[in-house]
């Protein structure tokens, strides 16, 4: 990497001196090159892919968003930096309409990126989308790293510790701080020095290979299936008890959720999930009386009050049949603490399956989540296949998803699991 200014100047010498996590991590401030100007205007766009397009190898890729103000998970700045192009600073929600020139240039080559399905998805929205990638935070679980944070590893393997503060921040505010666009053009200062500390570690361990199975299968995974039933996932709903009060919570996520929508603000702006679950368990009778509920007495919240209670009130209306039921409906096994009860020989199956798998985890120096999915795990333990051979459970694990180093790994001793019975 170049030279800047950082508590003194950095330089490649001084990142081999200092990495490892016994010397001293070089704090940065700033990059290396300095904080970019961020892209706005089409000419703009065109000069910067045209750097862009002039460098080597792959791109470090990340975004921010404005998760907790804004309704919907878009890209407030993406940001990029490939070795011979500096770094590169884009907002794209001043140049929706004029990304064409971006996309010809990232959709042909890699990108690095640590947690790569959290941008993904809204980078998918610009059709921004990858040939392939290397995701670093994956890479570090796969290498046997106890914490994968960015700043973790890469003050581990490169020695140096990265400006923190702003990854919470309103990333839709115009015009963006200078301290934040230092915070964000340093997160892909590094990443493509990470992603070569990581890649030769994953090839002295034998589980490069590994890797890149994982990189495709979340490069290629699809939009997640929406909930059946989101508003469950409220917080402290496991105080209702009744279905009718759970139909109150859901009547008051459904008019938050329609609300927050139009006002693209996150739901817990408009109304605190504490708040839903204080009015339902209150069962306030009039404007007065939820108005005197904590939240509810705010300045901003007594204009909408009397919306709320109505929905509070609709719930009372409901006929039974349309009522939730006190559990959410589910097509998988029911919850493990029960399986004891329910069917001996599948808590059989599944304590033979978790003890197999975390000896195979720990004698790999890799997460046993990462071996393989627990909730593969439980469903295959729940409802076996009918037989019990290698083959037939290699077939159902490949069916669940596991990729073929998962199944080669595993499939020997959940099949052996398998046959554990409760007697």
């Amino acid at each position: 990497m170049g030279t800047a200014q950082a508590d003194g100047a950095r330089t490649g010498d001084e990142a081999t001196e200092n990495s490892g996590a016994s010397a001293t991590p070089v704090l940065l401030r700033e990059p290396a090159e300095g904080t970019p100007p961020v892209v706005t205007e089409p000419a703009a766009l065109a000069e910067a892919c045209a750097r862009l397009a002039a460098g080597t190898g792959a791109v470090a890729v990340d975004t921010e968003r404005a998760s907790g103000y804004r309704y919907w998970p878009k890209a407030y700045l993406v940001q990029l930096r490939r070795e011979g192009s500096g770094t590169v600073l884009i907002d794209p929600i001043a140049l929706a309409d004029d990304l064409a020139p971006l996309r010809d240039v990232l959709n042909d080559i890699e990108w690095v990126l640590h947690a790569a399905s959290q941008d993904l998805p809204c980078l998918a929205e610009l059709d921004l989308r990858p040939r392939s990638l290397f995701d670093t935070e994956l890479a570090g679980r796969l290498a046997g790293y106890e914490r994968v944070a960015l700043g973790t590893l890469v003050e581990l393997l490169l020695g140096y510790t990265l400006e923190k503060g702003h990854s919470a921040a309103d990333w839709s505010k115009r015009p963006l701080p200078v301290d934040w666009l230092n915070y964000a053009a340093l997160d892909v200062e590094l990443l493509n020095e990470l992603r070569a500390k990581l890649e030769a570690e994953l090839a002295a361990q034998g589980k490069l290979e590994w890797a890149q199975q994982e990189f495709e299968a979340v490069r290629t995974a699809p939009p997640p299936a929406p909930r059946a039933e989101p508003w469950r996932r409220t917080s402290g709903v496991h105080k209702i008890r009744s279905p009718r009060g759970l139909a109150a919570v859901r009547e008051m996520w459904q008019a938050r959720d329609e609300l927050a929508r139009k006002r693209d603000r996150a739901p817990s702006r408009i109304l605190p999930d504490s708040a839903i679950v204080n009015a339902v368990t209150s069962d306030p009778k009039t404007v007065e009386e939820l108005q005197a509920l904590p939240v509810f007495s705010g300045r901003v919240q007594r204009k909408y009050t009397a919306s709320w209670l109505r929905h509070l009130q609709a719930a009372k209306g409901l006929p039974s049949s349309e009522l939730p039921s006190p559990s959410q409906p589910s097509d998988g096994p029911p919850p493990v603490n029960r399986w004891a009860d329910k069917d001996p020989d599948a808590a059989a199956r599944l304590a033979a399956a978790r003890a197999a798998l975390a000896a195979i985890a720990e004698d790999r120096r890799l997460p046993v989540e990462n071996l393989l999915l627990p909730d593969l795990v439980r469903r295959t333990c729940w409802r076996p296949p009918a037989d019990l051979a290698e083959d037939s459970v290699a077939d159902a694990l490949r069916a669940g998803g596991a990729r073929p180093w998962q199944v080669e790994l595993t499939v020997a001793a959940l099949s052996k699991a398998l046959h554990s019975t409760a007697s």
